[in-house]
């Protein structure tokens, strides 16, 4: 690889990112796919908003469980190979999803269980995949790499909920069968990466081990406040889970109207995306971060109020828009400041605090709506994000300084 490489150089030219690339979309539009057809039929099969949440909480039950031991296992063992084990997985409970729906067995008991197993491999695919990313591109060129994986994700995040949905009005089975065979050829692009590998210390793994990356977050300041920060904010504001609502009870759009909804953020975050790959955060990237996530706050409580499906799908593009630069900010700190031999552990613990909020946030919409109405639940998500901002400002004046992320710098 060169060693000087053009930081303004195609990604193309990286034939190992290349297939990373195609891999992360393949694994997403599995995922998304999947989520579309499994809330849709959850709250079909029971019609309760409760339940939404425990499909939220069965996915971040095994992340939470396994967050340290998936760390630790990204920084010891070959990562390409963990990552194929973790698609492998999640392909065989959309499998098992599809021979379950096609012969009629499934229940809401067994779909948990297996979107907990899906949590399971996510625990282990998500950070171990970010933890791949560095080796594939030059360092002047990570930032860049940065935004143009979370593009792939975004991309397949629009076309996922949107295929998905229609493809549900045909056949849910056809559905979990077309999610098993992306998670499948997600796990062969990623066996066909050739990089240098870098051996992992095969240090004991102790405590002290396992919570390394939870020490290294805590004791760093920019890292803690952007994770913490997109942690609360759609710990809060996440209002997924509720869209089966909105679609069916209050716009009246069906399956395919979900999949357009759940697409929306990921358009705004994809165009996002594309933008900051190619004119990267280079003055006031901290300040931008902040503005970002009060922005996602706006947008939610907009979406919440709205009775229009048309506003609702701008408030929804919006808030996917300012997520992303979130996203970018905090993934960039994350890999530029953290060393090769523990961003397994530290990007574990990260996704444990970002994306399994997720989730967690997914149970939190589902129990308040259940007890005090889905739009209240929305908007009081909405408006704590936007007290967190200002919260955050005042916790963490270090990351609301950060200039260039080009070497994490302010």
């Amino acid at each position: 690889m060169n060693t000087h490489p053009d930081p303004a150089a195609s990604l193309g030219r990286y034939r190992p990112f290349v297939l990373f690339w195609f891999a992360r979309v393949f694994a997403s539009l599995a995922l998304q796919m999947m989520v579309v057809a499994v809330g849709w039929q959850v709250y079909d099969m029971t019609g309760r908003a409760l339940d939404l949440g425990l499909v939220g909480l069965a996915q971040f039950v095994p992340a939470f469980l396994l967050v340290l031991v998936a760390g630790a296992v990204a920084d010891r063992y070959d990562r390409s190979r963990v990552v194929r084990l973790a698609q492998m997985t999640e392909g065989t409970a959309a499998l098992v999803l599809a021979v379950g729906t096609w012969q009629g067995f499934l229940t809401r008991d067994l779909i948990l269980a297996l979107v907990f197993m899906v949590g399971a491999g996510r625990a282990f695919e998500a950070p171990t995949l970010m933890a791949l990313l560095p080796r594939l591109i030059p360092l002047p060129v990570l930032p860049r790499a940065v935004a143009g994986s979370a593009s792939a994700n975004q991309a397949a995040t629009i076309a996922g909920p949107a295929v998905g949905g229609l493809l549900y009005v045909i056949s849910p089975t056809l559905v979990y069968a077309l999610s098993a065979a992306l998670f499948f050829g997600a796990s062969i692009l990623i066996a066909l990466i050739r990089i240098d590998q870098v051996a992992p210390k095969r240090e004991k793994v102790d405590f002290a081990a396992l919570f390394v990356g939870i020490a290294f977050i805590r004791n760093n300041p920019l890292i803690l406040g952007a994770t913490s920060l997109d942690m609360f904010a759609v710990l809060f504001a996440g209002a997924t889970a509720l869209m089966p609502v909105y679609a069916k009870d209050i716009f009246h759009v069906g399956p395919w109207g979900l999949g357009i909804m759940r697409a929306m953020p990921a358009v705004g975050a994809l165009l996002m995306a594309i933008a900051l790959a190619r004119w990267p955060l280079v003055r006031n990237a901290g300040r931008k971060m902040y503005l970002a996530v009060a922005l996602f706050g706006v947008a939610t409580i907009v979406f919440a109020l709205s009775t229009s499906f048309a506003l609702s799908l701008v408030a929804l593009f919006v808030l996917g828009a300012g997520d992303m630069v979130s996203v970018v900010v905090r993934q960039t700190l994350v890999q530029v400041q953290t060393p090769d031999e523990m961003l397994g552990r530290v990007i574990s613990v990260n996704a444990l605090f970002v994306g399994t909020s997720n989730q967690l946030g997914e149970f939190r919409a589902g129990v308040f709506a259940h007890f005090a109405g889905t739009v209240p639940a929305v908007v009081f998500g909405g408006a704590a994000t936007l007290l967190i901002v200002g919260l955050w400002t005042k916790l963490f004046p270090e990351l609301l300084n950060v200039q260039s992320l080009q070497k994490g710098t302010r």
